[in-house]
C-alpha cells in the first residue's frame, strides 16, 4: 500500500527537523513522487549520506530512487 503524501511529508519533518520538503505527484495516481528535501543536517554529508538519511526517515517503505 503506497505512502500518502502527507505521511511520506510528516515522517521526513519528523526524522529531519527544520528540513523543508516539496513532494510531486509524479503520475496523479497517489502512487508515484517526487521529493525535494532541504536539510540542515545534509551540511557536510555526501549524496549518497542524504539520501540514506531520506530513506531512513520513511522507514524503507518508499522505493527511493535519487535524481542526483
Amino acid at each position: 500500500m503506497p505512502m500518502a503524501a502527507a505521511d511520506i511529508e510528516a515522517a521526513l519533518l519528523a526524522a529531519l527537523p527544520g528540513a523543508t520538503v516539496e513532494i510531486t505527484d509524479l503520475a496523479g495516481d497517489g502512487d508515484h513522487y517526487a521529493a525535494v528535501v532541504t536539510a540542515p543536517q545534509f551540511t557536510g554529508l555526501s549524496r549518497v549520506a542524504q539520501q540514506r538519511l531520506v530513506y531512513n526517515a520513511l522507514g524503507g517503505a518508499w522505493g527511493v530512487r535519487s535524481m542526483l
